[in-house]
């Protein structure tokens, strides 16, 4: 994994941002394989094809915020893992914001990359709380030992 593609990777994936903002669905089929299963947040499941026409008729992206990305590349195989936060409309012209965890897959195509799979799971309520390996041991104090 070279840092080169890990950039091409974070830069394909700010361009699939500005292209829903803007409802560019020409930017948006040149980054999307043909191939492409995208999983919205509430389980909904649509082709390139549906995607495409979801972005061009609703228009529903208004905002679209990343947190850290973690950025894994095996060959020509990118997976993509971090929050994403989206600002959207809605259907009867208001406004909703849904805060999520996004898995998104790409595959290198010639000297670009292209989206394959994409996930959206929503934050939602912990029924459990933290396992023991995912307890965090508070910083010390500047000038205090650890």
């Amino acid at each position: 994994m070279s840092d080169a593609d890990v950039a091409a990777v974070l830069e394909t994936e700010a361009r699939r941002i500005r292209a829903l903002i803007d409802g560019d669905v020409a930017a948006l089929d040149e980054l999307y394989d043909d191939s492409l299963v995208h999983i919205h947040a509430p389980g909904l499941v649509q082709n390139k094809i549906q995607l495409l026409e979801h972005v061009a008729v609703r228009r529903a992206y208004l905002d679209i915020t990343r947190g850290e990305l973690t950025v894994r590349v095996f060959g020509d195989v990118a997976v993509v893992t971090g929050p994403m936060l989206n600002r959207l409309r809605t259907a009867e012209g208001g406004e909703r914001t849904v805060d999520g965890v996004v898995t998104q897959v790409l595959r290198r195509n010639g000297a670009d990359w292209r989206f394959v799979s994409f996930q959206m799971t929503p934050i939602a309520e912990q029924a459990w709380g933290a396992l023991p390996s995912e307890q965090r041991t508070p910083e010390p104090a500047e000038g205090q030992k650890a």
